[in-house]
């Protein structure tokens, strides 16, 4: 799971993007970390799927 650093810098980013915008290397920082955030979302998602068992 993503540390909560992490989510209030992705929040902090996009709400910045939508009032004025970023530069380059911001926009860099928030591609790096939604692609993080995504892959530890899958991950997990997919764990709990995996331990999901069928009963008829």
């Amino acid at each position: 799971m993503l540390s909560k650093e992490k989510i209030d810098r992705i929040n902090y980013l996009a709400k910045k993007a939508k009032a004025e915008g970023l530069n380059e290397e911001e926009k860099k920082e928030q591609q790096d970390l939604r692609k993080e955030y995504i892959e530890n979302f899958r991950k997990d998602f997919r764990e709990k799927l995996e331990c999901i068992e069928v009963v008829d």
